[in-house]
């Protein structure tokens, strides 16, 4: 491994830093955006049980609150409830659009690393390729080592980088389109709650006891 970065010469370094910022985004976003911590199976279900049985007060509120993304959601839309319908689905938008902003942090940085490390191992390349060049100019082509170093620069920084952006590229598709699942779900589940609250439809626990 040494040698492999020693061979690729000073553009490596950059290269070797751009993958490990890639690997700590994409592990700190595998973590966080999870099911289970941005959208919990069974809060809506609480949550119904709560105004149901008119338990939801101002610890229930915080309680949600602090419970996940969608919770925040949810809890902005309750505490604005009594103003109207209006003025609940803008609280709960204004809060999911704060949410989803969250969900996508750093994920710039990861798109960018994605582009830059190819660049970075087309430098390396060019650089290489200039050495090569020189030490023919120099020496002729009878050096073989000279010239086996510089080709050797060159081939190894365009691997580096591309096996570093391939990667950062996929991740970066994945979780855009992980976060644009997750914000369908939650606006499904905050429309539910707009229009149970102000009795435009039934929760799905009042119609699963109707159905039983």
């Amino acid at each position: 491994m040494i040698d492999f970065i020693l061979a690729g010469g000073i553009v490596m370094y950059p290269i070797i830093l751009c993958s490990i910022l890639a690997l700590a985004i994409i592990g700190e976003r595998l973590w966080s955006l999870r099911s289970q911590r941005i959208t919990p199976s069974n809060l809506s279900s609480q949550v119904w049980g709560w105004v149901k049985s008119n338990q939801l007060d101002a610890k229930r509120l915080k309680q949600l609150r602090d419970s996940s993304p969608l919770g925040r959601i949810l809890a902005m839309g309750l505490l604005n409830s009594k103003h109207g319908r209006d003025i609940m689905k803008e609280s709960i938008v204004d809060t999911a659009s704060h949410e989803i902003h969250e969900m996508g942090r750093f994920l710039n940085l990861l798109g960018s690393i994605a582009a830059i490390t190819p660049l970075l191992g087309l430098l390396g390349t060019v650089i290489g390729m200039i050495k090569v060049f020189n030490a023919i100019v120099m020496e002729g082509t009878g050096n073989a080592a000279v010239l086996a170093g510089g080709i050797s620069e060159a081939l190894y920084t365009t691997a580096a980088g591309l096996a570093v952006a391939i990667p950062a590229l996929f991740f970066h598709r994945f979780f855009s389109r992980r976060i644009d699942e997750i914000a369908i779900l939650m606006e499904q589940e905050a429309v539910k709650l707009v229009d149970v609250l102000h009795g435009d439809r039934e929760s799905d626990a009042d119609t699963e006891g109707k159905v039983e």
